[in-house]
């Protein structure tokens, strides 16, 4: 039994088919990630806007801190 030979054309379609499955396996992944990060983001945005809300700061003073010019009440 002699071993039968895969022309070279039929290994490279095959590659061709495992690199496109791979390629949208890991756009499928990508997609999932870029998801969660905004939803990370929006969260992080409503925490600082409650957290503004809630503090006794006025928003110049905020800014002032943003922007790294605060001055020191202490």
């Amino acid at each position: 039994m002699s071993r039968r030979s895969i022309p070279i054309e039929e290994k490279i379609e095959a590659q061709k088919e495992l690199v496109s499955k791979a390629k949208d396996r890991y756009e499928a992944e990508l997609d999932k990630l870029e998801k969660l990060m905004r939803k990370r983001d929006e969260l992080r945005s409503k925490e600082l806007m409650e957290a503004f809300t809630n503090s006794e700061r006025s928003f110049e003073e905020v800014m002032r801190f943003l922007s790294g010019n605060e001055v020191d009440d202490e």
